[in-house]
């Protein structure tokens, strides 16, 4: 199915057979397409560019379809790597982590850093954060596959 060219985001790099690969949910996802391009949010005389997850319901494209900044897709990367590498060593601790140290990380961009930490005001984070690591555990084929596919892009790029 082909992105859309002529609505406010204006695709220039796109992927889209995203829906063939979109995780648990290839060969059956609304998310039909991804792309990177100029943003629907651009005035005259400032350009940003975008990322953006394209959703198809089957008879028209989705207003869930979503358009991030790129700073905050790899935000998002970064947020994903870090809660990632918690769970790594997290069964060392009875909740899955320290209740006395709920901060994780600090991750410093550009001038101050980005907090990692779980969410203790949710109510039920001893009963979520379970569930949350049986799914990161589940899905750990899927998403170490990205990973490595990332790591060896930057990689090339020289980072």
């Amino acid at each position: 199915m082909k992105i859309p060219t002529t609505l406010k985001h204006k695709p220039v790099i796109v992927c889209e057979n995203y829906e063939n690969v979109d995780g648990r949910y290839a060969y059956n996802s609304d998310a039909k397409g991804l792309s990177l391009g100029l943003a629907q949010w651009n005035d005259r005389g400032k350009v940003d560019i975008s990322a953006k997850v394209w959703r198809y319901t089957g008879e028209k494209w989705s207003r869930q379809s979503e358009e991030m900044p790129l700073h905050r897709v790899l935000d998002l990367a970064i947020l994903v790597c870090r809660g990632k590498l918690h769970f790594q060593d997290a069964y060392r601790y009875e909740k899955l982590y320290d209740p006395a140290k709920p901060i994780l990380d600090r991750v410093g961009l550009q001038g101050d850093a980005m907090t990692v930490a779980v969410c203790t005001d949710n109510e039920m984070i001893d009963q979520d954060i379970k569930l949350f690591s049986q799914a990161l555990s589940k899905d750990d084929e899927l998403l170490s596959e990205r990973l490595r596919t990332l790591s060896r892009i930057l990689k090339d790029m020289g980072y």
